[in-house]
């Protein structure tokens, strides 16, 4: 195997964990829920502008006030 292409595999390998820690951060923190949120908000409503961060984390502890659900821990 050459140099190069050691140094090729190493880099998709260093790309895939970077990627895979991105995702992890994205998903704990919330940011991946509101990115959803907002791409199925210009599917159904194109013409309007899609809610600030802000307001969507409003209304989700809102709705998760008013609607609470049990868990076991």
């Amino acid at each position: 195997m050459s140099t190069e292409s050691r140094a090729a595999t190493l880099l998709g390998s260093l790309t895939r964990l970077l990627r895979g820690v991105r995702w992890y951060l994205k998903e704990i923190s919330g940011t991946a829920d509101y990115e959803r949120h907002c791409r199925r908000h210009e599917e159904q409503y194109p013409d309007e502008p899609a809610p600030t961060r802000r307001a969507y984390e409003r209304h989700r502890s809102h709705h998760r006030e008013t609607n609470p659900q049990s868990r076991c821990c």
